[in-house]
Parts: C-alpha cells; sequence; structure tokens
C-alpha cells in the first residue's frame, strides 16, 4: 500500500480495514463440496461436461455475484458480469494450477482474479471518460473517531450499502485498492488512468465514504434525541 504519508497503510483499526475485513469475510460465508467432490467436478468442467459445469455454477455463484456487485451498479449487470466471468472459467481451467496446500482457497482466488478482471473490463465498456476526476494534490484526510466506531457496528450489509452509493468510479477504485490490495500502478493500467487520478477517485471516494458515516451518526443521534 503507497496512499500519501503512508495513512492508508494496514492500519488495523482504520475505517478501510474494517471495511476489508467484513467484505472479506462476507464473502467467504459459503457451502463447499467436499476435496474429492469438489476435484470431480473440476475435472468434469475441463472435459465440457454440462452437469458439471452447472454443478460448479451453483456451488459458486453466490461468491461471484458478490464479488461483481461490488463493481456494479445493478443486479442485472453483476448477473451479466458473473456469467461472462464464469464462460472465461469454462474456457481456461484446463490451464488452473492450484498454489496452495488447499486447493479449494486456491481455485476461489483464481476465480475471483477472473470475475474481478471481468467486472474491470464491464466497467471499462461502459463507463465514460469523463467520469474519471482529474488529478488533484496530494491530501491527507484524517478520519475521527466517531466514524471509526460506527463502522466497526455497522454490518456487511450497511457497508456493502455505503459503498454501493459511491459513483461508479469511485466504487471501483475503491474496491480495487481497499478489497483487492492493489497499488495505485496496478489500478491506473487496469483502467487507462493515471497514478494520480487513481489517487484522487481514492480520495474522493473516502471523503465521500467519511460524509455519510457522519450523516448516518447525525441521524442516530438525532433519534435517540426524539427517545
Amino acid at each position: 500500500m503507497d496512499f500519501t504519508n503512508g495513512d492508508f497503510a494496514l492500519a488495523k483499526a482504520t475505517i478501510f480495514s474494517v471495511i476489508a475485513n467484513k467484505y472479506l469475510k462476507q464473502i467467504n460465508q459459503h457451502i463447499l463440496p467436499g476435496g474429492q467432490q469438489l476435484l470431480h467436478i473440476v475435472e468434469g468442467c475441463i472435459k465440457a461436461n454440462r452437469q458439471s459445469q452447472k454443478d460448479f455454477y451453483k456451488i459458486y455463484y453466490g461468491y461471484a455475484i458478490g464479488i461483481c456487485m461490488r463493481y456494479c451498479n445493478t443486479h442485472d449487470d453483476a448477473v451479466e458480469v458473473v456469467n461472462d466471468g464464469f464462460l472465461k472459467i469454462f474456457k481456461t481451467i484446463q490451464v488452473f494450477n492450484s498454489r496452495y496446500e488447499n486447493y479449494e482457497s486456491s481455485l476461489m482466488g483464481w476465480m475471483k482474479s477472473i470475475m474481478v478482471h471481468t467486472a474491470i473490463d464491464h466497467f471499462r465498456k461502459n463507463s465514460k471518460k469523463n467520469y474519471l476526476v482529474g488529478e488533484i494534490e496530494d491530501l491527507h484526510f484524517q478520519i475521527d473517531d466517531s466514524s471509526e466506531t460506527s463502522i466497526d457496528k455497522m454490518s456487511y450489509k450497511e457497508i456493502y450499502g455505503l459503498v454501493q452509493k459511491l459513483s461508479p468510479v469511485y466504487r471501483t477504485v475503491f474496491n480495487l485498492y481497499v478489497i483487492e490490495g492493489f497499488k495505485h500502478e496496478e489500478i491506473g493500467k487496469k483502467l487507462n488512468i493515471s497514478v494520480g487520478t487513481s489517487k484522487s477517485n481514492l480520495a474522493k471516494a473516502r471523503l465521500n465514504i467519511q460524509k455519510m458515516l457522519k450523516e448516518a451518526n447525525l441521524k442516530l443521534y438525532e433519534q435517540r434525541k426524539i427517545i
């Protein structure tokens, strides 16, 4: 991580670390088949067996849609990305090589990479260049304690709702940096923007999320006053 002044680096107590942890915990909550059964399904997919492909799709659809929804404006868009992603998976699954001792974890990591890149392709195809803000001076944004406290108490659904309210470009850069762990140089190459523009969009996303958190805190405070 290389955000300005290092304020975004791996800080466990920060708002964005909390968001990332809750996201990752949520998308990994799905039912997997036993090891041998999964290997059998994957072998069937390699042979283009339709039943194996259907089983694979059914098992991992929830995992895939959770990833793609982070980059899409609507559920229909996310389903389109998911289906495109699965087509790529079935076309290339024969080249998959497990990099870890845990076959399932390795497979999920490989799938995630395909889904994220498919979502990026979808974003680039459907976005307008003028949605990307230009470069601005590097800024150091302080996040107050109340924001950190409130985000820690929020559910995944509530956090997800906040991030989804961001504009498409802010949301995309935010997800790539905070959730996927890409550096600004990598994001710039993937989205065909400069490093400075990537940083600017991330900064704007952070400001918007902090603003939404403050508004949520104010609303909660006013509700408590009424009670």
